[in-house]
């Protein structure tokens, strides 16, 4: 697999993610009036409401002369192009062209190219093609008893699925969050852990590690963590810090090319009620930074699927078993593309 700044295609990687929902922008930032020009797996998109309040994701592209239809705007629900002036509902249709006000518009079809989109937790997720999941769950979303924190987005130039693997590996605890999350100079070796794959996605047992500043109180806490990979960018751990103290974390991370992504994160606790919100901040802001610099310096950029191309050790199942699982997720998107070629050539 070599590395080119850009997505191949054929790649198991990218056929992986191209059927899947990702995190692309919060719901805030896309404003009634104003397209927002977003990129996803090396597309160049824009979204923007309708006349309902809708989401849609398009292509950034009018098929008529070329130009960004995000450098455009949202009148009466409809999304104008800045160039001429022609105005697309939210099927595609185009409803005016000013220049010749009195005639229908020309088809849609080689104008406009629509993709998935939905709304969930303030977040804008978007599917290239036909979606082959549904959009992850968060459970503590709708308990009261958490406090739902938006932290990020953090800006990495590296692969998105090394971004999410470094996540759900606590082996680097000691080492790239020293006297944090571990303790660099005793770090403890990790019990045997197991991973299981249901419809949701992979989830690993406890998996329990002694922590010198825990949590956003800054004390020491002997922590239990429950990984898992509920989509090929989004995964999630409950941290178990005492009998009933919860710190959750919903990790997505959007994979803008093949060598650059953007964290987003919603960080649920049930304690602390005292705790700033920049107290709860700072602690997010310097664990992902720390994991930043390490991230960016991995190669291949690209996370490899064959379980040859790097070395492994037990602590490494959770990664290991994510890998096998992109691949497996490839391999069966490939199939149904090669599957619907064929009927196309048929027909």
């Amino acid at each position: 697999m070599l590395y080119n700044g850009e997505w191949n295609r054929e790649e198991l990687d990218y056929q992986a993610l191209v059927n899947q929902w990702h995190v692309v922008a919060l719901s805030e930032d896309v404003e009634a009036s104003k397209p927002k020009a977003v990129r996803l797996l090396g597309e160049d998109l824009v979204l923007w409401r309708d006349e309902s309040g809708q989401v849609n994701a398009w292509k950034d592209y009018c098929g008529h002369r070329g130009p960004k239809l995000s450098l455009g705007c949202v009148k009466q629900g409809q999304l104008e192009c800045p160039y001429h002036g022609w105005r697309f509902n939210s099927q595609g249709d185009c409803t005016l062209v000013p220049a010749h006000p009195d005639r229908s518009g020309p088809s849609s079809e080689r104008l406009i190219f629509r993709h998935f989109a939905e709304e969930r937790y303030g977040y804008i997720w978007v599917c290239l093609e036909q979606p082959a999941r549904s959009l992850p769950e968060l459970p503590q979303w709708e308990d009261d008893a958490y406090r739902k924190v938006y932290a990020g987005p953090y800006y990495y130039k590296a692969n998105a699925l090394r971004a999410l693997e470094n996540f759900i590996d606590p082996s680097h605890f000691p080492f790239v969050h020293p006297n944090l999350n571990g303790l660099p100079d005793a770090p403890e070796p990790l019990k045997k852990y197991t991973v299981s794959l249901d419809e949701r996605g992979l989830h690993s047992s406890e998996i329990a590690v002694f922590q010198p500043y825990g949590d956003h109180r800054g004390i020491p806490v002997n922590a239990r963590y429950n990984y898992s990979i509920l989509n090929p960018t989004t995964a999630y751990f409950k941290k178990k810090t005492g009998q009933i103290e919860r710190f959750c974390t919903f990790f997505n991370a959007t994979p803008v090319d093949e060598a650059e992504c953007i964290i987003w994160l919603i960080v649920a606790i049930n304690f602390g009620p005292d705790l700033t919100l920049e107290q709860i901040l700072s602690r997010q802001n310097l664990v992902f930074e720390q994991d930043r610099h390490i991230v960016e310096s991995q190669r291949p950029a690209r996370l490899p699927l064959d379980p040859k191309a790097e070395m492994h050790v037990n602590s490494d199942r959770m990664g290991l078993e994510y890998r096998r699982w992109l691949k497996n997720l490839g391999e069966a998107a490939r199939s149904r593309n090669l599957i619907q070629q064929n009927r196309s050539v048929s027909l």
